[in-house]
């Protein structure tokens, strides 16, 4: 008789503990879910205040000031990575910050992260060709001759995925061409960039040094 009892009361035991479980499991992945919002609304923050300082930098003329904005900029896309760290956006802002300030190698570097998977995976196809155009800049800044074909490689699929300036991006690989010697190629690339663009200084004078 007192087995019995027993038995019964580890089977009304284990039975409350089922629905304990069952009625605090939602409760736990909300907290969750809720935590997981606020971060990502927190670096979301951090994201616009440092999109804004960027902003100032670029048409701020006073170098110390530009500098110092671009520097604050960059806190900000290091406290949303902080946050998100495979969120693409700011590791281009990051990467946009560190170009203004100077440092193109580490830029270069953050762009590779933005348009690594699995973060790449969060850009539009604009986006993706905008962050390819500038990786392509970069790389073409830093180092000519050993570069150019990645650079060409990301200003075809920049053009493909109709980044927001064509006709630099066009430009571009004129240079980029014109730097492998492939005349014919060069040459149309500019002109491409002139039909977008008519008084784009740079595609005129690359046509002017084909000539």
């Amino acid at each position: 008789m007192e087995t019995d009892i027993l038995i019964q009361l580890i089977i009304l035991l284990f039975t409350l503990g089922i629905f304990y479980a069952m009625y605090n499991f939602p409760k736990q992945a909300l907290t969750r879910l809720r935590s997981k919002n606020r971060s990502t609304d927190q670096a979301h923050i951090h994201f616009i205040k440092g999109a804004q300082l960027l902003s100032r930098a670029k048409s701020n003329r006073n170098k110390s000031t530009s500098f110092n904005l671009a520097k604050s900029a960059a806190g900000e896309a290091d406290k949303a990575l902080a946050l998100e760290p495979k969120d693409p956006a700011a590791h281009i802002l990051k990467a946009l910050s560190l170009d203004l300030m100077g440092h193109k190698i580490a830029a270069l570097r953050y762009l590779d992260l933005a348009l690594s998977p699995p973060a790449v995976k969060a850009l539009s196809d604009g986006e993706r060709g905008d962050a390819l155009l500038k990786r392509a800049e970069l790389q073409v800044a830093l180092n000519r001759k050993r570069r150019v074909d990645s650079a060409l490689l990301d200003l075809l699929e920049a053009v493909k995925l109709g980044c927001s300036d064509q006709a630099k991006a066009f430009c571009l690989l004129g240079q980029c061409y014109e730097m492998k010697g492939l005349k014919i190629e060069a040459q149309n690339a500019f002109e491409e960039a002139l039909k977008i663009e008519p008084n784009f200084v740079a595609a005129h004078e690359g046509l002017g040094r084909l000539s």
